[in-house]
């Protein structure tokens, strides 16, 4: 994050004060968006960080959510994030043995690295499912101590 703000102070400085546009810089600026937003999604679900609607939730025993989230986890979450580290493992290799980078002059080369933030970013994301399940277990199995938490 601080990388991306010291990137975007540099640009606006750049363009506004000496009327000089990089093209690296701002390609650098939506690369580290994308990372600092993947990297986020897994820590947003382990830290029960995601909007949701808690009309029914919020009304539900610790053993109902716990359940909820389970399933939400398992059913919905945990398929999607194993599609994805799948699918991006080959896209990141492509990217990589082709030696991909920018088709603008000045873009930045290397296209693989911010492509591999993609699998990285989806196992995160699995030990963050991992960690819900399991905590959500100990929910069930013992909901006096989620109970005591809040």
């Amino acid at each position: 994050m601080l990388l991306m703000v010291l990137n975007v102070f540099y640009d606006v400085i750049m363009r506004y004060f000496f009327n000089d546009v990089s093209i690296g810089m701002q390609e650098l600026e939506w690369h580290l968006f994308g990372a600092m937003f993947m990297f986020g999604i897994g820590y947003t679900f382990k830290e029960d960080g995601h909007v949701r609607v808690d009309v029914f939730y919020d009304q539900m025993s610790i053993r109902s959510q716990a359940f909820v989230n389970i399933f939400g986890s398992i059913v919905f979450a945990l398929p999607i994030t194993l599609l994805i580290l799948y699918f991006s493992i080959d896209y990141t290799y492509q990217a990589y043995e082709m030696g991909e980078g920018s088709a603008d002059p000045g873009g930045l080369p290397y296209r693989w690295i911010i492509r591999s933030v993609i699998p990285i970013s989806s196992v995160f994301l699995t030990l963050s499912i991992i960690y819900i399940v399991l905590n959500e277990v100990e929910n069930l199995l013992s909901p006096e101590r989620k109970e005591a938490q809040q």
